[in-house]
């Protein structure tokens, strides 16, 4: 959406980031690869390119599903279809659309307010919009959206979720502004981005985290990793679990200056108690919920997990996924209906577990497997290569040494 060409530095070729840039191509914008760079020459905020077809293939990204529509909404006379694989149709889109037709857009999903989802640009007018369930997709959508709507738009969450999209408004000049749990927008000409250097993904690196927790002896230092405290509550959650982490991870309720805080993460093995995860603690952990399933397992006392009933809405139903997963390798744990009850001291016997074809839960199964008495077969590993293709890889080379 910039104006001038912008570097993007350490970017993750995945399945989810592969199927963004195929839009944003379709779209009309330049993608020079060179080496770990890649350069994005924007078609600027008010011209998207029409589509061959009208149609945008997200593939599995919820994402990309979720944040584009902010976009094409305010594209007055242009008309888009997103849609994905049997993943995506079965996400909950009236979360964006509801408040994009607000704004003056034409959204229409399918049955249940699945995709595939058609846009119709407008002329937007800024809204006061209140999220039902804290969602850093939804919020963004609907900023993005504002930057091309009259007026002002404000989006209020219930409590916090990451503010990655916060952080990008404020070093591309947009007219923004944060009062707690509000943030507000105004309609702007241009984006003035430049460098962006993308850090190591928490979320990635928690599955390495945990499975230096639960093999005995191990010590793994974890470079180059996002300290941002939106993105950490997972490993909060786990050092009050007796994790030992070390790391200047970012303090809760840290105001932003539009930089992302890099750092180093010291992880080694330690015994583990049990612990609570509220409703408020759910938004900044809800990738990594699985793994605190699994820490569960090793942990004296029963783990409980409530207010996430979005688990449900993910790849797959992930509280099913991991209950069931981690039940048929020798685990207790009980489901809930917005979350679960791990009981806990039990540990991993092992045996076979079915991603479902959700990224999250082969990489939980392999993690598993290594902590566990006789193993753990994955079916569906080749799910990882959706958000990231060099797990495997990355978790051997830590086995062998």
């Amino acid at each position: 959406m910039a104006d001038e060409p912008v570097s993007v530095h350490n970017y993750l070729r995945a399945a989810d980031t592969e199927s963004t840039l195929n839009a944003v191509r379709a779209l009309g914008a330049g993608v020079d690869e060179r080496g770990d760079e890649l350069v994005i020459r924007g078609v600027g905020l008010h011209t998207p390119a029409e589509v061959t077809g009208g149609v945008l293939d997200v593939g599995n990204s919820g994402t990309l599903m979720r944040l584009l529509p902010g976009w094409l909404a305010g594209q007055p006379g242009g008309e888009w279809t997103l849609d994905g694989d049997e993943s995506i149709r079965r996400r909950p889109m009236e979360r964006i659309a509801e408040p994009l037709r607000l704004m003056g857009a034409g959204v229409e999903t399918q049955e249940g307010g699945r995709p595939p989802l058609h846009v119709r640009g407008g002329a937007l007018g800024g809204i006061d919009y209140d999220i039902p369930v804290a969602s850093a997709q939804v919020k963004t959508c609907v900023l993005i959206a504002g930057l091309l709507a009259s007026g002002t738009t404000r989006v209020t969450e219930p409590s916090m979720s990451r503010d990655h999209t916060e952080r990008l408004l404020t070093r591309a000049r947009v007219p923004f502004s944060r009062e707690g749990l509000t943030v507000s927008v105004h309609a702007c000409d241009e984006l003035e981005l430049h460098d962006v250097v993308v850090p190591g993904d928490p979320s990635s690196a928690a599955f390495l985290a945990v499975a230096a927790c639960l093999v005995p002896g191990s010590r793994i230092v974890i470079e180059g990793m996002c300290l941002n405290w939106t993105r950490t509550g997972f490993f909060r959650i786990a050092q009050r679990m007796g994790a030992v982490m070390l790391g200047d991870l970012e303090r809760p309720g840290s105001d932003s200056t539009g930089e992302e805080p890099i750092g180093e993460l010291d992880v080694a093995a330690a015994p583990l108690v049990a612990t609570e995860v509220l409703p408020e603690e759910v938004p900044l952990a809800i990738d990594e919920l699985p793994l605190v399933a699994l820490l569960g397992c090793f942990a004296e006392g029963d783990t409980v997990v409530r207010g996430a009933a979005e688990l449900r809405v993910k790849e797959t139903d992930r509280i099913a996924g991991v209950v069931e997963g981690l039940n048929g390798l020798g685990a207790s744990l009980e489901a809930t209906d917005d979350g679960f009850v791990v009981h806990g001291g039990t540990g991993i016997e092992g045996g076979t577990i079915d991603s479902r074809g959700d990224h999250r839960l082969a990489m939980l199964g392999a993690v598993a497997g290594l902590a566990s008495r006789s193993g753990v077969e994955v079916l569906g590993m080749d799910a990882a290569g959706v958000s990231y293709p060099e797990f495997e890889s990355d978790l051997r080379a830590l086995v062998e040494r």
